[in-house]
């Protein structure tokens, strides 16, 4: 059956039929080969190790990834590091991006997070060598999920990436996109006395700041080989900054916006290695990761169509005006900053150990992994700016980017209207943890039973625990203070306005001398407790042209949540309830792999797979996370429930693999995934849930009416079914014996769904392009090489509801990166990168049909709801390595 023929309506009986005759598959190769001995496996796991290559260059480190890909039973791609400080991106997420089938989304200048053949980036299970990391998020606005923050990882301390994109049963669940498993480097894998030491500078074309990043890697080892120890550290430190425009039409808003940040990223690594007999081995492995991450949001509100004269010249299909003239007479503008002391740490520590027996393998882990983060303290200064006239001009919404022509688009601190204090009703501080303690045994066995090779069980069990925490502050005291004494200067902003810019020592500092004491916010508690227990069995199968494996995966879950219980009158219950759900399910996989030549594979694989719940879904808390937050119509109630299914799909694909030289590569894979259950939002507009905000008092009415002030958006989360995602991936590989080489790939992922599972009626899965490409070129000689890359990736949804940047569409996006090594000695080398050399900027649309329901107007009919300014980065580094 060729790909392009494989169809939707037969996945459940082609997995039925995988899965059935794996056993008879063996069978048959059995009888066709000869009979697989004990000697024989060990002479093809020699000839296995034979092709294993010691990694140096990038022309190696291709054939590195290929031979991972070739010899794998499963469907993997990789990505390894050409040597010791060399990974291919100073970026792990971007690097994971030249991956086929594998999207980036970049927020906040880095790859944060990936998605993997059109499923969400939350869908994406992530592995430190082998077990789950604990992550946080620092900024308030976003919710927690269980998706990892790639840019808490320096590359410096990964060996290499592996990303599963077939299930199989010894790989913790939780990855329906698939699973990324990062690997950092081991001590008796490399020559005693390796050492390493960078140090680049980053230079940012919109912050126009040169940040610092160091780096370095010291690896000892005993002569004997039985013992050693290696210790990594970076530190790096960067003034961020993203320019851009934000529309919040539901309050008559264009809003040239800029976001600093200033982020110092430490990270340290310490593994150690005991292995005192050849079949004994011990590893502890230390990781911390720290991002410290305040940063300052500051923006300017206009009102072309709310304040003073103006005239709308054009209105779209949602009857927003999109054209507007304002002739400045009673113009008003507002400006004001939101300061947050923000941080996240994921601590991780774990042991293992494997004995090699005559007749089985044991292995095991256990370890423990936390993480804290969130808002210490966040602070807001605002205030009216400027004079009427200054606003006079046209406001042009027409096209992909808002476009402002008006008088006066630069301000400073003299431009503020009055003096500035922090306002106590926006004083809080929202903390939150991520802690896991986990365990998992294996068991090997060599067997001899026709063509099945050996049988591998094991046993894992995790307990997770989350926790969110708002509390608002008790403040007195406030002083007003002349706009001096908060702003100093200018900096540049969205749509090439120039604003005040913000001195955000003193705005915190003076936030914490006004804070008395915080006291709960019922409504921003919650806590998490779920209990994963796994089982599984899993055959390796080899005969004569065919290899694999086949097995089961037991999963059992226990989730509870404690919280406030929210009464019909709008008030909290005094004591904590707690929710209690639980579910279990069986998940099978098969994986095949037919040697039709020595260079030629025909690759097969068939599972079963899920992805539980995100935290922020589960928490059974009713949230109120737009009361009294100064914005009028974003007053929202978010309710939570244990009850939530996880997301489950069915999934196959099939693939043809040529290898037609040491690093040359052709592979054509489709895929499928029907997706019998994913987490869904729905809203309900204009509800009265016994709490009046006094954004809405300020403001004189809601859309609930005037005077009314008890307006809200309730939303709950909800197991919506009917999606599906098919595709297929081409990858094409090599390189010459001139230095040059090459890598293409492309991916084509249909994820559908139908529109009514989603509040914007757009049918497609959150975070999937429908084409990713990724053309990368390389030169290599001796002493000096160079990497030219980019990757595009067609328009995806994005959605944060009920979060305040609702659900809108990303435009297509490319991005063009160029990096270059040159060897001084051989041990010294100059360094060169550039990422987004063609600043390019991230555009975001408000794309929902104009007869959606409970759908703000101006994420209707293509309106250009967010765009921020691409930033190209230069570093310029030296590195040392011996």
């Amino acid at each position: 059956m060729r790909p392009l023929t494989f169809k939707k309506s037969v996945l459940a009986t082609n997995i039925a039929i995988l899965l059935g005759s794996a056993v008879s598959i063996s069978a048959v190769a059995a009888d066709a080969a000869t009979t697989v001995t004990a000697d024989a496996a060990a002479t093809v796991a020699a000839s296995e190790n034979i092709e294993k290559i010691e990694v140096r260059g990038m022309r190696a480190s291709m054939k590195a990834s290929v031979n991972d890909k070739r010899f794998s039973d499963a469907v993997v791609d990789a990505v390894t590091a050409e040597d010791i400080g060399k990974f291919p991106d100073g970026d792990v997420g971007e690097s994971l991006g030249r991956i086929p089938g594998v999207a980036v989304n970049r927020q906040f200048g880095q790859g944060q997070q990936v998605s993997i053949r059109g499923a969400s980036s939350q869908l994406t299970s992530t592995l430190l060598n082998g077990h789950s990391v604990a992550s946080t998020g620092w900024f308030d606005q976003q919710a927690i999920d269980r998706s990892f923050n790639y840019s808490l990882l320096p590359p410096e301390m990964v060996g290499g990436i592996q990303v599963y994109k077939s299930s199989q049963a010894d790989i913790a669940e939780g990855g329906i996109g698939g699973t990324v498993i990062v690997k950092t480097r081991k001590p008796l894998d490399l020559d005693a006395n390796s050492m390493f030491l960078s140090a680049k500078g980053d230079y940012g074309t919109v912050s126009e700041e040169i940040d610092p990043q160091t780096s370095g890697l010291y690896s000892w080892k005993t002569e004997d080989e039985k013992f050693g120890f290696l210790i990594a550290g970076s530190l790096d430190k960067t003034e961020y900054q993203r320019n851009g425009i934000e529309s919040l039409l539901s309050w008559g808003e264009i809003v040239p916006t800029t976001f600093q940040q200033d982020r110092e990223r430490t990270a340290i690594n310490a593994a150690f290695q005991y292995r005192p007999t050849d079949n004994l081995e011990f590893g502890l492995n230390v990781m911390s990761l720290q991002l410290d991450a305040n940063n300052a949001n500051t923006s300017i509100f206009l009102f072309p169509t709310q304040q003073g004269e103006n005239t709308c010249l054009k209105t779209n299909a949602a009857g927003v005006c999109t054209l507007v003239e304002h002739t400045g007479k009673d113009g008003f503008a507002f400006a004001q900053t939101w300061a947050r002391k923000a941080s996240m740490s994921s601590d991780t520590i774990d042991l293992d150990f494997a004995y090699q027996a005559d007749t089985y393998k044991l292995e095991g882990r256990i370890g423990k992994t936390k993480a804290e983060g969130g808002t210490d303290l966040t602070a807001n200064y605002g205030q009216s700016i400027g004079k009427p006239e200054d606003f006079a001009g046209i406001y042009d919404a027409t096209g992909d980017v808002i476009d402002i022509n008006i008088a006066n688009n630069s301000f400073d601190a003299n431009d503020f209207n009055g003096q500035l204090d922090t306002q106590g009703w926006a004083l809080k501080k929202q903390p939150n943890t991520d802690e896991e303690s986990f365990a998992t045994f294996d068991i090997t066995i060599p067997v001899e039973f026709g063509a099945i090779t050996s049988i591998k069980s094991g046993i894992s069990y995790a307990d997770h625990d989350v926790s969110q925490t708002t509390e608002a502050a008790q403040s007195s005291g406030i002083v007003a203070k002349d706009a001096s004494a908060y702003y100093s200067g200018t900096m540049s902003s969205g749509a090439g306005f120039t604003l005040p810019k913000p001195i955000f020592d003193n705005m915190i500092n003076d936030a914490y001398a006004a804070v008395d004491g915080f006291t709960l916010d019922k409504s921003g508690y919650g806590t998490l407790q779920e209990k994963n227990l796994a089982l599984y069995t899993m055959a390796t199968f080899a005969g004569e042209g065919v290899r694999g494996n086949f097995g089961l995966r037991y999963i059992s879950t226990d989730v509870e949540s404690d919280y406030y219980a929210f009464s019909p009158t709008g008030t909290y219950a005094d004591g904590l309830s707690t929710d209690k759900a639980s579910y279990n399910d069986v998940l099978p996989s098969v994986n095949i792999a037919f040697d039709l030549a020595s260079d030629l594979i025909l690759r097969t694989s068939a599972s079963q797979v899920i992805s539980r719940p995100n935290y922020a879904d589960l928490f059974a808390t009713s949230k109120l996370p737009g009361l009294n937050d100064g914005t009028p119509g974003n007053e929202k109630k978010v309710t939570g429930s244990v009850n939530l299914q996880p997301f489950k799909a069915s999934q196959a694909d099939v693939s043809l693999e040529w290898y037609f030289s040491g690093e040359g590569l052709f592979a054509a894979t489709y895929f499928i995934k029907d997706v019998s259950s994913f987490i869904s939002t729905r809203e309900s507009l204009n509800q009265q849930i016994g709490i009046e905000d006094p954004s809405l008092v300020i403001a004189g009415g809601s859309s609930c009416g005037v005077g009314v002030y008890d307006c809200w958006t309730v939303s709950e989360n909800y197991n919506a079914n009917g999606g599906s995602i098919d595709g297929i991936e081409l990858q094409l590989q090599d390189s010459f014996d001139n230095g040059l080489g090459y890598s293409v790939n492309y991916t084509f992922a249909d994820a559908t769904s139908p529109a009514e599972n989603y509040p914007d009626r757009v049918g497609v899965f959150s975070d999937s392009s429908k084409h990713t490409v990724n053309l990368v070129s390389y030169y290599e000689m001796d002493d000096f090489s160079a990497r030219v890359a980019y990757n595009w990736r067609s328009e995806y949804m994005m959605r944060e509801l009920p979060g305040f940047y609702g659900n809108r569409e990303h435009q297509a996006y490319g991005t063009l990166d160029l990096s270059a090594n040159y060897n001084i000695t051989d041990y010294l080398a100059l360094t060169f990168e550039v990422v987004n050399l063609l600043e390019e900027d991230s555009v975001q649309k408000g794309v929902s049909p104009v007869d959606a329901e409970g759908v703000i107007s101006e994420f209707k009919d293509n309106y250009p709801v967010w765009s921020f300014d691409g930033e190209a980065r230069y570093k310029v580094g030296i590195a040392l390595r011996f």
